[in-house]
């Protein structure tokens, strides 16, 4: 599992430098329009019926304010709009960079 091992913000973007030494870059609005929060995603009950969840796609001038580590295997991030509930999983986070470098 590649883990991060520096972030910093450059400009709008979040800057990831991983453990194998690759690097990511990524919008922050992106990273907080794809926040994998009940808040965003919505939730499913037992029978699979989604609650929640937002409409909203884009988060224009949203940037990231802060992070912290959750044990060893996400991040939360807080945005500037005031939303701090998702945990990126360090996979998930890979898997939002490759996505966002291809458009």
């Amino acid at each position: 599992m590649l883990i991060p091992e520096h972030l910093e913000i450059i400009g709008s973007e979040l800057a990831i430098r991983w453990s194998d030494q690759s690097e990511d870059y990524i919008p922050c609005e992106r990273l907080r329009a794809w926040s994998p929060s009940a808040e965003t995603t919505g939730e499913r009950d037992l029978l699979g019926k989604k609650y929640g969840g937002s409409d909203q796609k884009t988060y224009p001038g949203v940037t990231v304010r802060g992070w912290r580590t959750i044990g060893g295997y996400a991040i939360q991030f807080e945005f500037s709009d005031g939303h701090n509930t998702g945990l990126y999983s360090y996979d998930y986070l890979k898997a939002l960079c490759q996505q966002a470098a291809k458009g």
